[in-house]
């Protein structure tokens, strides 16, 4: 399926209890999620431009800035901290309350 910039926007967290050996699960981050220690995610901003949050040290946030597309189902996460400088993330499903990727 073929999904818009406005069907992903928001601050999604991986929700990897739901994960499975070939999908990464994404909530948004008002989701009721059970504790854990740290959750990694991104924010993807409407003006194209969005934040990379992973755990740092200490269990810490650590945030680095890049820009996003999306394209024929492709998301595209372009930030210093990817090797090459870019991630690209096949999208199985998204609807406002669950975005799945493949691992």
């Amino acid at each position: 399926m073929n999904y818009t910039r406005k069907d992903i926007l928001g601050r999604w967290l991986h929700s990897h209890e739901e994960d499975s050996a070939t999908e990464m699960v994404f909530r948004p981050s008002t989701f009721p999620f059970p504790p854990s220690r740290g959750r990694v995610g991104f924010e993807l901003r409407a003006n194209g431009s969005y934040v990379d949050r992973g755990i740092g040290p200490g269990d810490g946030l650590l945030e680095a800035e890049g820009e996003w597309s999306v394209e024929n189902g492709i998301l595209t996460l372009a930030c210093h901290i990817y090797p090459g400088g870019r991630r690209d993330l096949r999208i199985i499903s998204c609807d406002t309350d669950r975005l799945v990727i493949e691992k």
